[in-house]
């Protein structure tokens, strides 16, 4: 299989995560949802599920062309690890969130990750065709 495949591969599985933020806070509240009660109930938890259920449907259609969306992939990759960190540490600071180093704190960190590594292939480099934006 080839690092281009791989990375189809893996935009369309971290699309689907980001589409399925608001399924996910309702089966596992304490690893994906930063309030209590319904998602629904909060205002602020919906704004975030409308940008990241944005996010998902543009990686999953930058999977079809992944060279002409490097901009997109990094902006993911970088995005990804800076949210995670924030969460990270309010997750330390407050036991009620403490679910979330388990849930969607690690869930960014691998996302960015595998991203940045596909994108960022020793294949890729000899050929100039995805380098970072």
């Amino acid at each position: 299989m080839t690092q281009e495949r791989l990375l189809q591969i893996a935009l369309v599985a971290f699309g689907i995560a980001c589409i399925s933020l608001y399924p996910l806070a309702i089966i596992w509240p304490s690893g994906w949802a930063w309030h209590e009660g319904a998602p629904y109930e909060s205002q602020y938890f919906m704004m975030i599920v409308g940008v990241y259920v944005t996010l998902g449907v543009f990686l999953i259609l930058a999977a079809r062309d992944p060279l002409a969306n490097t901009s997109l992939i990094w902006f993911t990759v970088w995005s990804s690890i800076v949210h995670a960190i924030i969460m990270g540490v309010q997750s330390l600071q407050m036991e009620m969130h403490f679910g979330h180093l388990f849930g969607d704190v690690p869930a960014l960190l691998i996302g960015a990750v595998v991203l940045a590594a596909l994108v960022r292939s020793p294949a890729r480099k000899t050929t100039g065709a995805l380098k970072s934006a």
